[in-house]
């Protein structure tokens, strides 16, 4: 079980070329991809404001992702939230850090292109 950063999940799903060999590695060997809904939010609102040219509308990229092998999008909790705050990080940006509690919370890799987050978060795989 992995959990896919919002860059690595655009690049898995449109630009394969853009992953690393590593990360590729992690996600073909994932017995189960797990997806941030925050993930979902951050890639509508780089598309709806043109920082994000999606090939499709946002639903429809999220109806292809939730019909993909391996793929789970999973919800943001009360516990995610809780888990965010307590973060002894002091990065403010709040989707990178629910994904960051997410892949905490599941004990398990997180699959991103972010520095920071890579610094912080020391199960990242890029």
């Amino acid at each position: 079980m992995i959990v896919l950063d919002t860059a690595p999940l655009l690049y898995w799903t449109l630009s394969k070329d853009q992953l690393t060999f590593k990360a590729a590695e992690a996600i073909d060997g994932a017995d189960e991809i797990l997806i941030s809904s925050i993930s979902i939010w951050e890639i509508g609102l780089k598309a709806l404001r043109g920082k994000l040219d999606l090939p499709l509308p946002t639903r429809e990229y999220v109806g292809r992702l939730k019909e993909a092998d391996k793929v789970r999008i999973v919800p943001v909790t009360e516990t995610a939230w809780l888990m965010n705050l307590e973060l002894d990080w002091e990065h403010r940006d709040p989707a990178d850090r629910t994904i960051v509690a997410t892949a905490a919370l599941l004990q398990c890799p997180l699959v991103t292109s972010d520095r920071v987050i890579q610094a912080f978060y020391d199960a990242s795989v890029w």
